[in-house]
């Protein structure tokens, strides 16, 4: 079968391999439709599997046919539809049933070739679920400080002196309370000292010098035009930060519970530069179904680490793999970033690419491909990692990087 789903409708092909015959069919999207579906196919095929593709790896959807124990769910890329469809339709034409039957064809000629959605335990898929969305409200956190700091620079810039970090509370509540410099000149040195304690922030050097910058601080302007338009802003803006970084905290708290319950966390506690960030992350990443991946090239692959070649007649070039997991990307190119402050080969191999005139960005995804072998032999011998060791297999091998981090330390 191939499903082509839709927000309020879902096209299906259905291909009866008995009698060859295929019938194409519509489902309400509601959770009661899908599930009277599902239930109607096991009662049609006595209980039998029955091989499903869809264009999607997670969502509504999937999340609802996971639970049915007949239903096999395949993923096809959607690129990987539209080319086979631009392949036999020059004219261009697209329509839901022709791409569900598209899909069935597919899967029919190709089955081996496709990959099988296998849901893992529920606290994995809790765990993968938290990670992502919190990685999410970070970069919120981000583009809200961008925005805040813009608006600031308009009328009230003094305030991005007093404060570097702009994602705190004590940055939010100030905003909040004196969001223009009329309303903070007002203030007594006091109130002001005060509020800085209130909040922790009890460096009576740093607090006198904030003060005294801001009973000096000029306006930059007095336009009302241009103020209060911008106040407003930065009052909205940072009432939402403040909520976010509330939100972020009840996600590392949730995080943090499941993960130390689970039976692998002290393989990835092991792990330098992991932290309480991304660990979680690189938990999730690998899962507890240790025959999900069969080496650590299928890993690389997956989460577009490992390189594309292409080659055309003498023509040969190497680009970034397009078709992965970009969240799963994300987590082993910034746990590499952060290894090279905790790991002395990992240091020495940044060195030394950096030497060589690699740029950054290049250095950390070779860093990440080599880690992913070592996190790979870790989760699969379920062994933590020790930094030693892997030292001394590096020195009987006669590593080049051995001998280059300790010339460079000479």
């Amino acid at each position: 079968m191939g499903i082509d789903w839709a927000d309020q409708k879902h096209d299906i092909c259905e291909l009866n391999r008995q009698t060859n015959k295929q019938q194409l069919s519509i489902i309400s999207a509601k959770p009661n439709a899908i599930n009277t579906w599902a239930m109607a196919l096991k009662e049609k095929y006595n209980g039998q599997p029955v091989a499903v593709a869809c264009e999607l790896k997670k969502g509504p959807l999937i999340y609802a046919l996971s639970k049915f124990e007949h239903i096999v769910l395949f993923t096809i890329n959607p690129s990987t539809v539209a080319k086979y469809r631009k392949a036999f339709t020059h004219s261009g034409a697209k329509d839901d049933p022709t791409d569900a039957a598209i899909q069935v064809e597919i899967l029919e000629n190709h089955m081996s070739k496709l990959s099988v959605i296998t849901p893992d335990t529920e606290k994995v898929r809790h765990l993968t679920q938290l990670v992502e969305y919190r990685r999410k409200l970070v970069q919120d956190r981000v583009n809200l400080t961008n925005k805040i700091t813009t608006t600031l620079k308009n009328y009230y810039p003094h305030v991005l002196d007093w404060f570097k970090e702009k994602d705190t509370q004590v940055f939010c509540d100030f905003i909040l309370r004196w969001p223009s410099l009329e309303q903070i000149k007002r203030a007594r040195k006091q109130t002001l000292v005060d509020f800085f304690n209130q909040h922790n922030s009890r460096y009576p050097a740093v607090n006198e010098k904030r003060i005294k910058a801001i009973k000096q601080a000029e306006a930059l302007t007095t336009d009302k035009a241009i103020i209060l338009p911008n106040l407003l802003l930065v009052e909205c803006l940072t009432a939402q930060l403040k909520q976010l970084m509330l939100a972020i905290e009840r996600f590392d708290s949730e995080i943090k519970s499941i993960y130390k319950h689970h039976k692998d966390r002290f393989i990835f506690d092991s792990l330098p530069g992991a932290g309480p960030q991304m660990a979680p992350r690189l938990l999730a990443a690998m899962g507890s179904n240790r025959e999900r991946y069969q080496s650590s090239e299928e890993i690389q692959k997956y989460a577009g680490i490992a390189p594309v070649t292409e080659r055309s007649g003498k023509k040969e070039w190497i680009h970034w793999r397009y078709s992965c997991t970009t969240f799963l990307r994300q987590t082993f190119v910034e746990w590499a970033g952060q290894s090279v402050r905790y790991s002395f080969w990992a240091k020495a191999y940044y060195e030394q690419q950096k030497y060589k005139g690699k740029p950054h960005n290049t250095i950390i995804r070779a860093l990440a491909f080599k880690w992913i072998r070592i996190l790979f032999r870790c989760w699969k011998t379920k062994t933590a990692y020790d930094e030693s060791t892997y030292l001394e297999a590096l020195k009987r091998k006669g590593s080049p990087l051995l001998k280059y981090a300790v010339e460079s330390k000479l």
